[in-house]
């Protein structure tokens, strides 16, 4: 019988309570790890602990958390580090659509929010993790980014998601070259289209109908692939394998998971 990929070890998964975030709780317990739930909603993430407590009793920890907060973060880092004893991965999942409009009438707090959750929340992510993962002697870092702002561009009004997003796959890049001495590697993930419950977080603007494009794009269902959207579990599948020894001499990578939707574009 194979050893379970991460037995004995711990992982961080931000945005945890539900699509992605979930999918891949769910899958790092199935193979041995410890997880550290961070959500900002307590319930959805007590829901997801207690599936992990059907697969591995003892192997979630909710920590209600705003991934952008400094203090909040720093404390559940120290939560997680306290009841596992270590830190080995993290997925930065977490993320927002935020606001959706034309750039002329998007006021600059609403483009910070936007920037704040996506980048703030990332940056303090892989920041906090390093102490921990040092004294492991290394770890896996892995970053939901997006095709968004990456190899597309057809999303009309989300430029500070789109900015964000790619602020992540460069910052990603940065961060590998740099904490390769100490054995972190750092990737990122790109899906297109995935079937979760993020349009929950897009703040519309009532003058959307001012920047319509007059052009036609292909519908979000057109996937080459497979003609679907994409599921979280296929988005974690690749988490979890970027965050295993298997991808030890992965870093620094950018993958698209997608279906091939960015292909039409």
């Amino acid at each position: 019988m194979s050893v379970p990929r991460f037995e004995g070890r711990t992982v961080i998964v931000t945005g945890a309570g539900s699509g992605i975030g979930r999918a891949a709780a769910l899958k790092f317990a199935s193979e041995g790890a410890n997880v550290g739930l961070f959500e900002l909603n307590p319930e959805r993430a007590e829901e997801v602990r207690e599936e992990l407590e059907s697969i591995r009793p003892g192997s979630g920890l909710v920590c209600t958390v705003d991934v952008s907060d400094p203090e909040g973060m720093e404390e559940a880092y120290r939560q997680v580090n306290d009841q596992f004893g270590g830190l080995d991965a993290v997925f930065a999942n977490a993320g927002i659509n935020g606001a959706m409009g034309p750039i002329e009438h998007m006021d600059l707090t609403e483009f910070q929010k936007t920037i704040s959750v996506n980048l703030d929340g990332m940056f303090l992510s892989v920041k906090l993790a390093i102490p921990y993962m040092k004294k492991r002697g290394g770890g896996s870092i892995v970053i939901t980014s997006s095709v968004n702002g990456n190899t597309r561009f057809s999303s009309i009004g989300m430029s500070p998601y789109s900015t964000s997003k790619a602020g992540q796959v460069a910052f990603a890049k940065m961060a590998a070259l740099e904490l390769a001495r100490y054995r972190i590697r750092v990737n990122t993930i790109c899906p297109g289209a995935i079937s979760t419950n993020i349009d929950e977080t897009t703040e519309t603007n009532e003058r959307m109908e001012e920047i319509a494009i007059p052009l036609e794009f292909p519908r979000g269902g057109d996937h080459p692939l497979a003609g679907r959207h994409g599921l979280p579990e296929e988005v974690a599948d690749l988490a979890v394998y970027l965050a295993s020894s298997e991808a030890r001499h992965v870093t620094g990578a950018s993958i698209t998971v997608d279906g091939g939707e960015s292909l039409l574009f």
